[in-house]
């Protein structure tokens, strides 16, 4: 399983990055949350940090 994002939810807050502990998740130029599948720990930390329920492991 890995982090996925919804853009369409994804506000770009940024709690997910500084929850991330592999550091794995970055901004993207148009500031939606963007997941690097091969630093991804699986670990749900950032989907329990979402407060826009904007990640989902899949």
């Amino acid at each position: 399983m890995v982090a996925k994002i919804d853009a369409d939810a994804c506000t770009g807050c940024g709690t997910c990055i500084d929850e991330c502990p592999a550091s794995a998740i970055t901004l993207s130029d148009d500031d939606i949350a963007v997941v690097d599948e091969n630093e991804c720990l699986d670990c749900g930390v950032c989907e329990d940090a979402c407060l826009n329920r904007a990640i989902t492991l899949e």
